[in-house]
């Protein structure tokens, strides 16, 4: 993992002001778990404008994604040989700035059920040192059963507890 680096961090709900700088918000006082994992972007992720292309970030998301499941001792090769697959039925990003190459950034990930069949990832992209939200995405999945029906595993479900 030599361009990347994973850490967990407490937090306050994360929002982003007019500036797109990311904020504490005081209006939500409970304390939550942010995990993140830092990247700099390389040259060869840029398009023609000199900018990340839009698809490389659905990459960033993903590993961010699988190092957070990873850490919470989710076991995607354990699972795939149970027959159980995770699959993403939904992406939503929103993107507020470019990233350039060299930037340094991380890719911040808070799980969350959205209901009985389906878990949802809250991510954001932050350029470091300046703090600036570069976009922001809800991910959905669920999982598939051998059968190809959905269902949330129960270390999935476990997901959603403080760690």
């Amino acid at each position: 993992m030599a361009l990347s680096s994973i850490r967990w961090k407490r937090y306050w709900p994360i929002q982003s002001n007019k500036y797109n700088k990311v904020v504490s918000s005081t209006s939500q006082a409970r304390d939550q778990t942010l995990f993140s994992v830092e990247f700099k972007v390389r040259d060869y992720e840029c398009d023609m404008q000199g900018i990340v292309n839009n698809a490389v970030y659905f990459n960033y998301l993903e590993h961010a994604r699988h190092e957070f499941l990873h850490s919470r001792g989710v076991d995607f090769t354990a699972l795939a040989r149970d027959k159980v697959n995770l699959v993403v039925v939904r992406s939503e990003m929103d993107y507020k700035n470019s990233l350039t190459s060299g930037d340094k950034f991380e890719v911040t990930v808070a799980f969350e059920a959205i209901s009985k069949l389906r878990f949802g990832f809250r991510q954001q992209v932050i350029r470091q040192p300046d703090g600036a939200v570069m976009l922001q995405a809800l991910v959905i999945g669920t999982a598939l059963n051998a059968k190809g029906r959905p269902f949330v595993p129960a270390e999935l479900g476990l997901l959603a507890e403080p760690v």
